[in-house]
């Protein structure tokens, strides 16, 4: 399925952000065995990648494993660690080669230090890559990157560098993760449910919402480039009225 006509590159979003759900269903559904569901999540993420590229996507961050995750069976969450370390092993030859920064988001502190090494070693490989970002959040909630966001200002309000009185919203934007890229103009969840899961929150303000029930592993490109052209209709108001928006564009 392809887009026509093309599309303006001011309307495409910059910044794309998805909650990969369904991979345990898909397995169950195809009698895969278990965890191979998620191994099926994990190879539908390059086709995706490859159409953000294409398509002059900045950031494309990808919710890969929540602070809530950390309850599921043991078994589970050792699978998705190794997972997640194949993929930034797989991941790094083709962010070389098309000169994609990846980038890492979330709660550090409980992975281990070999995988804590890992993932700083490919961001510090690719730092100076600008063809767009790739973002996977791992070990993330919303409501931790807004607290870890309110200590740093604690921190600095109590050894008298600032003062509470000038800590606003953008003062705070500062200091949530990655608040050197764009906000989140879309947000699209696979899987058939109707949730954010704590998810980019801060970010995801103004995002345009996209749900499907489509599993992850059976999301293909065609349905993103729709989701796209459906965005690039949608008139964002940003709080201001249809009439301000037109009179603004004409």
């Amino acid at each position: 399925m392809s887009i026509s006509p093309p599309l303006a590159p001011f309307l495409v979003p910059r910044h794309i952000a998805i909650i990969m759900d369904g991979n345990n269903r898909y397995g169950k559904a195809n009698d895969l065995g278990k965890g191979e569901g998620h191994v099926a999540g994990k190879d539908a993420l390059d086709p995706i990648v490859e159409y953000c590229l294409d398509a002059g996507i900045e950031v494309l961050t990808v919710f890969a494993f929540s602070s809530e995750n950390w309850q599921r069976p043991p078994s589970e969450v050792a699978l998705l660690m190794h997972l997640l370390a194949l993929t930034i092993n797989q991941q790094m030859p083709r962010m070389q080669k098309y000169r994609i920064r990846l980038r890492f988001v979330g709660d550090r502190s409980q992975l281990t230090a070999d995988l804590q090494e890992l993932m700083a070693d490919a961001e510090a490989k690719t730092a100076h890559f600008d063809a767009m970002s790739l973002v996977i959040a791992i070990s993330y909630s919303g409501q931790w990157d807004i607290a870890h966001a309110a200590q740093q200002l604690a921190q600095q309000v109590q050894e008298g560098q600032l003062r509470a009185e000038d800590i606003d919203k953008n003062m705070l934007g500062q200091y949530v993760q990655l608040a050197d890229e764009p906000a989140v103009d879309m947000l699209i969840r696979t899987g058939g449910e109707y949730r954010l899961s704590n998810f980019l929150l801060w970010q995801s303000a103004y995002a345009e919402l996209f749900f499907t029930q489509t599993l992850w592993p059976n999301f293909e490109t065609a349905e993103l480039k729709a989701m796209v052209a459906d965005f690039c209709q949608r008139q964002r108001r940003f709080g201001k009225t249809s009439e301000q928006i037109e009179t603004q564009t004409s």
